[in-house]
């Protein structure tokens, strides 16, 4: 709905329709506009930039638990993915955290959040053979742990030069980070509640387990 003719015409909210010589008597627009209406600067912001913009990383929409400041985008409240996958890129399971929780703290939950694997005769696979990481693994009381395990370990160490041909095999779970991070509703956080982000990550690892499945399915 217009409003009255106020000031320097009729305006509807911030916009101008038509300056004060084009309205009649009552309320009323002309039959024909004198010319047209002037340049006016609104009151405040207009157009696509104007609203409030949701951002997952930012300090004002990540709020709440599992956030933390980002220390790579100079420590804005995010989140980060923690991730185990199979030989093939399978995930088997994902965690959520706040940005600045370091990756060692993750990797005795990660083992410990692995489903039994069927498929196999025999009992179910409840844990993996071989652990492989990059250097922000490196901690030797967690080898100890994963040792007492059962589990081999191949997590690099920190101060060595590159080289070591742990990239050969290793970058799959690279790979299964970036198809989860191409979905948009993982690559920025939206949600406030921790449950609901969690809720879309277990998505997104089974869209990418039923990709690996649907050739096997329809063959």
């Amino acid at each position: 709905m217009a409003n009255a003719p106020e000031g320097n015409g009729l305006w509807l909210g911030q916009h101008l329709l038509a300056t004060i010589g084009a309205v009649a008597t009552r309320r009323c627009l002309a039959p024909t506009a004198r010319g047209p209406a002037g340049r006016i600067t609104p009151a405040g912001p207009t157009g696509s930039d104007a609203g409030p913009r949701r951002q997952c990383l930012g300090a004002g929409a990540a709020r709440g638990k599992k956030t933390g400041p980002n220390p790579t985008d100079r420590r804005k409240a995010g989140s980060k993915h923690h991730i185990l996958t199979e030989a093939r890129g399978i995930p088997l399971t994902a965690l959520l955290t706040a940005a600045n929780r370091h990756d060692v703290t993750q990797l005795l939950p990660l083992v410990d959040a692995i489903p039994p694997l069927r498929g196999c005769p025999g009992r179910p696979v409840r844990k993996p053979g071989l652990i492989q990481g990059d250097r922000g693994y490196d901690s030797q009381p967690h080898r100890d742990a994963l040792h007492r395990r059962g589990i081999h370990t191949q997590l690099a160490k920190r101060r060595t030069p590159h080289g070591s041909g742990l990239g050969r095999t290793r970058w799959v779970v690279e790979r299964t980070l970036a198809w989860l991070h191409r979905f948009r509703r993982l690559n920025m956080r939206y949600e406030r509640r921790p449950c609901i982000h969690e809720a879309f990550l277990m998505l997104g690892c089974s869209l990418i387990c039923w990709n690996f499945l649907k050739p096997l399915i329809y063959f």
